[in-house]
């Protein structure tokens, strides 16, 4: 039997004195651990020049931070669980501080790269901090507080695009970096000055194997996924991984069913609420991303092409910044149907407005303010799905694993828009054009990325409408054992 230290109802006793301190700090640590995502992008172009390194190679800034990210989130959850869910969130943040300032000493490309790695292990920290609030607030305020801390894992990424860009634009790009470290350590040291330590943990042993089990099966797959386009799909090292993140997974399955204390609750993440809510996730991920990719290019490209507007990449980041901004408007909102209809109806409400959004950018492509209007209503959608999303698993979870199932949730998050990336980068890469000598996406290429964006959310309505009905009694809920 786990052992649970806690109070004697379950869970700790909520902090009624500085609730609002609590959700405001940890809900800014997380927008600054999402800022990361958009930070390189400016950068992009120029990264082979400023590292003396080849385009394939400088790619690696970007796909370390994804693979070191998918590889902390699960591990750094279940520690959490079990050593105190702000331990680990400093924990966090000082390896986003260390990765920052390396970065910002950074001239070649392998200690950028170990930077990038440093910085995506701060990816726990918005799981941990939904654990946290469910731990220690108060019952009125958690609804709301955990659908904003959710929407800053894409209020921050939607903000990052044009402040770094601004920052690139106007100075040497290592101030990006510190920049970065500054908020990173400002973070932190709120978080160690407001946030208190959860008194709910289970204790025992770490489970080392699945840790190293599913970090080698998440590595193979996403690489696979991130570099297959530049490798081919049908090459025998792009096949070799998937194959082998395949047996690995089989493998790790078999071992977590059966250790006494896993890294994963496979019979608790097996639950209808909370399977098919992981499920949903990780198509939603997908629909949200393809936004992100379809949006700026169209803003930047000529406008000799017809279809392209352009555009700098500061316009294309400013034009993308009120949908970060809708998305932390909508979690109250979010919060408010979660109350009275149930988080299920908001997770389905949250999907139809995100396909609303895509089918409008179908349409919407022609100016400036068609793709801020298609960007803004997709934001609003995602506001309300991600708000809805740690309310689905944490009413299905035992509150000593809440960090570990936030964080699977959050991996799953993870793997649909790194799924979308490759699928978006493969449409984009075979429908082109030509333009004087360069190569560029056609317009239907577009329209079909964002019509699969549309699909994705429809699947992910679908998928949400067999979820268990707010008074429908949840499989396997803890509140009833």
């Amino acid at each position: 039997m786990t052992d649970v230290l806690a109070t004697p109802s379950g869970a700790a006793a909520p902090i009624r004195t500085r609730p609002q301190a609590v959700v405001t700090v940890l809900a800014f640590a997380g927008i600054v651990v999402s800022l990361m995502q958009t930070l390189v992008i400016p950068l992009v172009p120029t990264l082979p020049a400023l590292l003396g390194a080849t385009p394939s190679d400088t790619a690696w800034a970007i796909t370390a931070t994804l693979l070191a990210a998918a590889v902390a989130t699960p591990t750094v959850g279940r520690l959490g669980d079990m050593y105190g869910k702000r331990r680990m969130l400093l924990f966090s943040l000082v390896m986003l501080i260390a990765g920052s300032v390396l970065c910002a000493l950074s001239y070649s490309l392998a200690p950028m790269v170990v930077g990038r790695a440093l910085q995506g292990l701060a990816a726990g920290v918005i799981p941990l901090g939904i654990s946290i609030m469910r731990d220690e607030l108060p019952a009125e305020r958690l609804g709301g507080a955990t659908a904003l801390m959710s929407a800053s894992l894409g209020v921050g990424g939607a903000l990052g695009l044009p402040a770094a860009a601004f920052i690139a634009d106007r100075a040497d790009w290592h101030t990006l970096f510190w920049a970065a470290s500054f908020l990173a350590a400002a973070a932190a040291f709120l978080v160690f000055a407001f946030v208190p330590e959860s008194r709910v943990r289970t204790g025992g042993r770490f489970d080392l194997p699945g840790a190293v089990g599913l970090s080698v099966a998440l590595l193979c797959l996403l690489l696979a996924i991130s570099k297959g386009g530049d490798w081919g799909w049908g090459s025998g090292l792009t096949v070799g991984l998937l194959a082998t993140a395949v047996l690995v997974l089989l493998g790790w399955g078999w071992w977590e069913l059966r250790t006494r204390q896993p890294l994963v609750d496979l019979r608790t993440s097996a639950r209808r609420q909370v399977l098919l809510t992981n499920t949903a996730s990780m198509v939603f991920g997908f629909a949200m991303f393809a936004m992100s990719l379809v949006i700026p290019q169209l803003l930047q490209l000529p406008a000799a092409t017809g279809y392209g507007l352009g555009q700098t990449i500061l316009v294309a980041g400013l034009v993308m910044a009120p949908n970060g901004l809708v998305m932390m408007a909508m979690a109250p909102i979010s919060a408010r149907i979660s109350r009275t209809r149930g988080p299920k109806i908001t997770l389905m409400t949250g999907a139809l407005v995100v396909a609303i959004g895509y089918g409008l950018s179908l349409v919407m492509m022609s100016a400036i303010w068609q793709l801020m209007i298609a960007s803004t209503f997709i934001g609003a959608g995602i506001g309300l799905a991600y708000g809805a999303m740690p309310a689905l698993v944490m009413a299905a979870v035992p509150v000593s694993e809440t960090a570990a199932a936030n964080s699977l949730n959050t991996l799953m998050r993870s793997i649909g828009t790194s799924v979308a990336s490759a699928v978006a980068g493969a449409v984009l890469a075979q429908m082109t054009i030509s333009l004087g000598p360069a190569t560029l996406p056609a317009q239907d290429a577009f329209r079909v990325v964002l019509g699969i964006g549309a699909v994705s959310a429809l699947a992910a309505l679908a998928i949400a409408s067999f979820l268990p009905g707010r008074d429908s009694p949840v499989d396997g809920d803890p509140r009833q054992e």
